[in-house]
Parts: C-alpha cells; structure tokens; sequence
C-alpha cells in the first residue's frame, strides 16, 4: 500500500517530515508484521492475541433455546493488544479516505487553510460516525435491543456479550486512540490541540467506562443516538462549505441536537437510576462483573449527567455566536442597500434628465429654433 503526498522534494528518512507524509506506508508495515505472524506456527500464538477476539466462552446448545452453540466474550488485559492493532487499521483507513477523497475535493474547492482543516475533520467524522451509526443500529436490531427497553438493565451484568456487541467496542477504542497521533501526522495548530485532547478523552472515557462496568447495552444505544446527531453536524458542515447560503442543515441539527440531549439523560435516569437501582443483586462483586452498588451508580450518573451540561454550554455559546455573526452583518447588507437607493435618482429625475439628453442630442429645442429665427 503505498499512500504518499507528492512532493518535489524527498525529506530525509526518519525526519519529521518523512514520518508525516509517509507515516501510512510505516504503520502498514507494522500491520503487516502481525498479519504474517499468522502463517507461522511459533509467531502465530502471539498474534492471534492483537488479531483476533479474545475472551471467548461457548455456550452449549440446549433442547430449549437453540439447535447451535453460542460464542459469547468477555473483556479482559488482552484486548489492549487488540485494540492497538485495529488502531493502526484505523490509521491506514484514515489516510485512504485523506488521500484519495477529500484531498482530491480540496484541491477542486480551493479551500482556505482554516476551512481545509474544518473540511477534513468534518470529512472524517461523517465517515466514521455514518458507519458506527449502521453498524450500532443492526446491533440493536439483530439483539431485540429496541423492542425491549427493559433488556438495557434486566439480567445485569451483561458481562457474556456476542460478537458484534464486542467488536464494536473495540472498533470504537481503537478509533478514539487513533485520534492521538493523527494529531501528530496531520499536523494540527497547537491552539487546537487542548480542544481535540478534551473531545477525544471524553469519548474514551465513555466508552472504556461503558465496556468495563457492563453497561454495553445501554452505551451502544446512548453512542448510536449521539452518532447520529454528530453525523447531521459534520455532513451540514461539508454542504454549508460547499455551499454558503445552505443553513438548513444546521437548523435541523440544532434542535435534534438539543432533543438527543434530553433522550440520553431519560434513558440514563431510566437505566441507572430506577432499573438497576431496583435489581436485587446490589452486591460488588469483580469475579462476576456485578457493578451495581449505589457509588457506581452515582458515578454514572454524574458523569453523563456533567457530559450533558457540558454539551449544552458549549452547544448555547456555538449558537449565541452564529446569531451575533448573523446580526452584525444584517446592518452592514441593509446599510449598503440604503447607500445604493439614496443614490439612484428618482423617476421623474430619469425622464427629466433622458428628455434633456434627447433634446440636446437631437432636434432643436423651441427655444434654440427661437434664437435662430431671429
């Protein structure tokens, strides 16, 4: 896979410019190592652990469930490795979509600097947010998740989850930790850095804490429902850069925005507050994966209920400014306006000053025939 930028210059190797611009090339490389770790016997047991799944329990068929065993998982240390290697997958997959889509619209919308980097990120989040939308819905589809609200706290702790279930959540780590040096190879302004540090370690700390405390349930409804308000976000984004005048996009996601806020706080308070609260195995145990005490609970509660109120400062200021920036430039249009009627003349002055140019451009006036008369 060779992913470069073409450049009339070649940086030196292992330069920070050689790293930047072929650091697609180096991390393919490193994937590829593991990949072969597989066609071998002696490397092959150390691989499967940052390939594949790991935590895998088989469940007997039984005369009244099914005809066929079941493969559930379970977290656990290994998954780190897991996570690291589909983190270098998500780099490589990063740079495709970099290389071979948005840089070839950059190059025909002739964008600012600040705008190419605002149409990257957009571009990228709206990929991977359209996705995990897709992916998230037919996990809650295939599991019954959505027909039966109360599934996301009976039977807790989820700590048996299928395949999907699974996979998604370290798809989902993988792609926040990949955030961390595409920092780095996209060469982001230090001015950004603390924001994107903030965004990212929100969604990993969500995600981890969803994935370790057993509320995978209840995360992969709360993460698709967000998703989705963020994937209306970006795409209005890539539109509203495409085409100024559209702003359609950005009403509709405002007031979905403010909506996906309130489901998420009922479906919480819901979840944690009254359906675990009211389990009867209240009892911490760690062998069982059981985190349903009343610390916990406030924990989690207090969390998204801070991560909420966060958005909404941050969703109140974002508007407050696009209506100042709305507001201080309808003077300056309706100044304009008034400037351009103010000095365009009158009906009356136009017919005046067009039967004055055709008398003096043509015939004679009474006047003028008057002098020549006399």
């Amino acid at each position: 896979m060779a992913i470069r930028k073409k450049s009339s210059k070649s940086p030196p190797v292992l330069s920070h410019e050689f790293i930047v611009q072929n650091h697609a090339d180096i991390v393919s490389c490193v994937a590829m190592v593991f990949l072969l770790g597989l066609m071998f016997e002696i490397t092959a047991k150390a691989a499967v652990i940052f390939v594949t799944l790991q935590y895998n329990v088989t469940i007997p068929a039984t005369e009244e469930q099914a005809t066929e065993t079941i493969s559930l998982y379970h977290y656990g240390i290994k998954d780190l490795a897991t996570v690291f290697f589909y983190m270098l997958v998500a780099i490589i997959i990063h740079a495709i979509i970099q290389e071979y889509v948005l840089d070839k619209i950059n190059r025909r919308m002739h964008f600012s600097k600040t705008k190419h980097s605002k149409f990257n990120e957009s571009g990228q989040l709206s990929a991977f947010y359209l996705f995990s939308c897709v992916w998230g819905t037919n996990i809650l589809v295939s599991e019954n998740y959505v027909s039966d609200p109360t599934s996301l706290w009976m039977n807790y702790p989820h700590m048996l989850i299928p395949f999907q279930m699974k996979f998604f959540y370290i798809s989902q780590l993988a792609y926040w930790f990949h955030a961390f040096p595409e920092l780095y190879f996209q060469k982001t302004k230090k001015e950004d850095i603390p924001r994107q540090l903030v965004y990212i370690g929100l969604y990993l700390f969500h995600i981890a804490g969803a994935y370790l405390l057993n509320l995978t349930r209840l995360g992969l409804v709360l993460l698709v429902l967000h998703y989705f308000v963020e994937f209306l976000f970006h795409i209005s984004r890539l539109f509203y850069f495409s085409d100024e005048k559209y702003q359609k996009g950005f009403s509709l996601w405002a007031g979905l925005f403010v909506f996906g806020r309130l489901l998420t706080l009922i479906l919480s308070v819901l979840t944690v507050g009254f359906g675990l609260a009211r389990a009867e195995n209240q009892d911490l145990n760690l062998t069982t994966g059981n985190f349903n005490v009343l610390g916990i609970r406030i924990i989690v509660l207090s969390s998204i209920c801070g991560t909420q109120a966060f958005m909404m400062w941050k969703f109140i200021n974002f508007q407050l400014r696009r209506w100042r920036e709305h507001s201080s430039s309808q003077p300056q249009s309706l100044k304009k306006k008034f400037v351009t009627a103010k000095g365009r003349p009158s009906k009356k002055e136009r017919e005046n000053g067009v039967n004055g140019t055709v008398t003096s451009n043509g015939a004679d006036s009474p006047r003028s025939r008057k002098e020549k008369s006399s």
